[in-house]
């Protein structure tokens, strides 16, 4: 991919680093995992095709920005990680990069907030990306429920934000560019989000996909399967898990062969993924093609 997507998505992780969002259903929690080792090789590099850029196409104007909204926190508890956030401003800086790679035909908001619920969204009516600080608790008591030590269950929270930003950028992109999905959207936003991460974020992103398992394998563990949860657009937790480490190890298999020998993830479905990682990969790169900026 050219050196434009890869800046776009380093700097994403600035903002991941103090913030987390989560693609929330109508069900109950979502996330978790018990990891496997994380080795400090580079993911191997598959070859893409990649669609020409349009020259001079109306449809790719760049008409719109990323834009910051910093509505005050309201609950106390929160105001620590809000003057974080906002002394550091690391939303504006995420927002600077994305509007340096990626051309958009509206603006985007971005914004970290209290939201009265456990909950992260993209607003298609509004254009917006809300975190809810209440996610980030959310997060933390997961993996506390999970056996994490204090300290532990911080690193893996902010590991895991990550893939969920990351995830609710997917479903903006697909919205603002009119992308076709031939298939679930929430699935297509969580193989956006493991794309960028592996290919792109180094071992810190296939930490942020080894901690999103874990939340989702947690999870499932402490929740009940309902009609409810059958009939959201959302995969089960258990398939969010099993599918999350499928593209770790389909991304590199020689890397990652524990996954498979220590029982995290049936011979079976090992076999066909290190061709959906491929095919995920070569799907994104070529739909955001002509979007990014020469």
């Amino acid at each position: 991919m050219r050196q434009n997507t890869i800046n776009l998505f380093i700097a994403i992780t600035a903002l991941l680093l103090v913030t987390a969002c989560f693609c929330r259903s109508g069900r109950d929690d979502e996330v978790a995992q018990t990891e496997p080792p994380v080795p400090a090789a580079t993911p191997e590099k598959f070859t893409t095709t990649s669609a020409p850029a349009p020259s001079g196409d109306p449809r790719y104007i760049d008409k719109g920005d990323f834009v910051v909204v910093r509505p005050n926190a309201t609950t106390a508890r929160f105001q620590k990680i809000e003057g974080q956030i906002q002394t550091e401003r690391l939303l504006e800086k995420a927002a600077d990069q994305l509007n340096r790679a990626l051309k958009l035909p509206s603006n985007i908001k971005l914004l970290a907030k209290d939201c009265g619920e456990q909950n992260a969204f993209y607003d298609p009516n509004e254009r917006t990306v809300t975190i809810c600080y209440e996610l980030m608790q959310r997060f933390y008591d997961t993996f506390k429920l999970g056996k994490a030590s204090d300290d532990a269950a911080s690193v893996k929270m902010f590991d895991a934000i990550r893939f969920v930003f990351l995830h609710e950028i997917g479903h903006a992109l697909i919205d603002v560019y009119k992308l076709p999905v031939a298939g679930n959207e929430e699935d297509a936003a969580d193989r956006l989000s493991a794309f960028v991460n592996l290919k792109e974020l180094g071992d810190d992103g296939v930490r942020a996909v080894f901690a999103a398992a874990d939340a989702f394998e947690i999870e499932s563990k402490f929740s009940k399967t309902t009609k409810r949860n059958l009939a959201d657009e959302h995969l089960l937790q258990e398939q969010r898990f099993y599918n999350s480490l499928c593209m770790i190890y389909g991304s590199d298999p020689a890397k990652y062969p524990n996954i498979v020998s220590d029982g995290y993830l049936p011979k079976e479905r090992a076999g066909r993924c290190q061709n959906e990682f491929k095919r995920a990969v070569e799907s994104w790169t070529v739909l955001l093609e002509p979007w990014r900026k020469s």
